[in-house]
């Protein structure tokens, strides 16, 4: 699902709103979003689930190409938990 589909879908359950407040909405949940995770806070969303960052640890590792070692530096990784209720629906299809 694109951003645009996702406004399209609320902006027809929701009447009393135009499409361009939705917008808005949805735009200003994802940057609040965005800033807790880059202020390394975990977000969690009820019966969907919870983003949190990780940390991968660096590590040294072979190009298969040329063989030549390299070293990767150690980086942060986005981790997403689905909740129990959104896995229940996931296995139940």
């Amino acid at each position: 699902m694109l951003k645009r589909e996702l406004v399209n879908e609320v902006a027809e359950k929701l009447d009393d709103y135009y499409k361009q407040d939705v917008a808005q909405a949805v735009d200003i949940i994802l940057a609040e979003i965005s800033q807790a995770l880059v202020e390394d806070r975990r977000v969690e969303i009820r019966g969907f689930g919870s983003f949190s960052v990780r940390t991968r640890k660096p590590r040294t590792t072979k190009n298969p190409k040329t063989g030549k070692m390299m070293d990767i530096p150690e980086r942060k990784t986005l981790h997403f938990t689905m909740s129990k209720s959104l896995k229940d629906v996931l296995i139940e299809e």
